[in-house]
């Protein structure tokens, strides 16, 4: 065990995290998300959701500065009706990063990026469209 690390970044993930460079991208999914079928590295987090994941993570991963959007969404295909969970995650990402542009792409578009991800979570989240796919900045001094 080890002090101010939050109990559902397991070893694997903050390994994960830990050896991503500037650029790499992590894809966070929900449970409909065909993550075993497309990762390259995959990470279970069944028990959590999306919302948790991402907090959890970007306490220790930055975004990337050097990109317009180093966030991505699955977009639903519906402007009119954006998924209330979007709201969720635009908030975890400001609060840790500022104000951040955010990508929407197809669904096959999003599932093609995935392949190329350097790793996939794979949460138990049940909202739809609550895929996320970040890209991992640098540590500055």
């Amino acid at each position: 065990m080890l002090k101010k690390i939050p109990a559902l970044l397991s070893p694997e993930l903050l390994k994960i995290m830990a050896e991503m460079g500037h650029g790499d991208e992590l894809v966070i999914a929900d449970g409909n998300f065909p993550a075993s079928a497309l990762a390259r590295r995959l990470v279970r987090a069944d028990g959590h959701g999306v919302p948790a994941v991402l907090d959890a993570v970007l306490e220790f991963v930055p975004l990337d500065a050097h990109v317009p959007a180093p966030v991505i969404l699955m977009d639903n295909g519906n402007p009119e009706d954006p998924p209330a969970i979007w709201e969720r995650l635009r908030y975890i990402v400001e609060r840790h990063e500022g104000e951040r542009a955010f990508e929407l792409i197809e669904r096959f578009a999003f599932y093609d990026r995935a392949r190329r991800a350097y790793a996939i979570v794979a949460t138990g989240e049940s909202a739809v469209y609550a895929n996320v796919i970040i890209k991992k900045g640098v540590v500055a001094e």
